[in-house]
């Protein structure tokens, strides 16, 4: 899905939720060393996930928090 997105994880991840502040996630590295640390974080917890994602046919995807990132996608 990242790739799709064309994001990183510490992109879509939400930092303000109380599991990144225990895991003091605002302080971890953000490169490609660290890409796995930061998925399996967010596949351990995934409110940590911003939502929702949408893909569409064509393979595209969207983190659609705002109403012009929904219409990017549709046709």
């Amino acid at each position: 899905m990242l790739r799709r997105l064309g994001l990183e994880p510490w992109d879509v991840a939400r930092l303000g939720e109380p599991v990144a502040a225990e895991l003091d996630m605002e302080s971890w590295p953000r490169d490609e060393a660290s890409r796995e640390r930061w998925i399996a974080a967010m596949a351990a917890h995934p409110i940590l996930i911003q939502r929702p994602i949408i893909t569409a046919d064509d393979g595209t995807a969207v983190v659609a928090r705002s109403p012009e990132a929904v219409r990017s996608v549709l046709p």
